[in-house]
């Protein structure tokens, strides 16, 4: 008990990185994500060329070589010294691609008769999508939204590889100060994560029932 008291303040100060880098992270991945999915359902071709080429390229580069890039490639174009930043940019720009296809997904479900009446009285694409498209879009997406989020909860943990001191860099330095202590550690860092992934279920839920309600 000794142990585990002196190890969950470090674990705490670790999740302390950890969540700013998720929730910037998931902000900066859904605006990007959703504007990506407006470009693949434009009816300008470029637009459409432009979000398909994101999605393939970026769904199909594992994560750890999308931080190599901005971890050494990125400081050599913008004088960027903030690791938990850049931590933040590859996350997001990886994350985004998903979000993409999520939404779109959602898109997809809506009545293309809806999108067809809002033109017909004077509506313009981004009109018609905000309006109209997107909010009926909103309950099918919550769903496979959670899915990514929580897929971004967990790859968090690669920025530990790069010297972001979140909460599984955090676990290095707990095998080390107690080595007769290995399983508790990994008890105490994984209890976190499953925290943060039972909160975002949760908070998908309540609102996939309150637009269910709504309806």
């Amino acid at each position: 008990m000794d142990a585990l008291g002196e190890m969950l303040p470090v674990i705490g100060r670790g999740f302390l990185v950890t969540l700013p880098l998720l929730g910037w992270s998931l902000v900066v991945a859904t605006v990007l994500g959703t504007l990506l999915a407006a470009c693949r359902v434009s009816p300008v071709p470029p637009l459409r060329a432009l979000g398909t080429a994101y999605v393939n390229i970026f769904r199909n580069t594992p994560l750890v070589v999308i931080f190599l890039l901005v971890a050494v490639g990125l400081p050599e174009l913008f004088p960027i010294r903030n690791f938990e930043l850049r931590a933040i940019i590859a996350l997001s720009v990886y994350t985004a691609a998903f979000v993409c296809e999520a939404v779109r997904s959602g898109i997809n479900t809506v009545n293309p008769g809806q999108a067809e009446a809002a033109r017909a009285v004077g509506m313009t694409f981004l009109q018609t999508l905000g309006a109209v498209v997107l909010p009926q879009a909103l309950r099918a997406v919550i769903p496979p939204l959670a899915s990514v989020y929580i897929a971004l909860a967990k790859n968090t943990s690669v920025a530990a590889a790069f010297g972001v001191v979140e909460a599984t860099f955090t676990l290095s330095g707990l095998i080390e100060d107690y080595p007769q202590y290995v399983y508790l550690a990994f008890a105490g860092i994984a209890a976190g994560y499953v925290l943060i992934v039972l909160v975002i279920s949760a908070l998908a839920a309540v609102a996939e029932r309150s637009l269910a309600v709504a309806r």
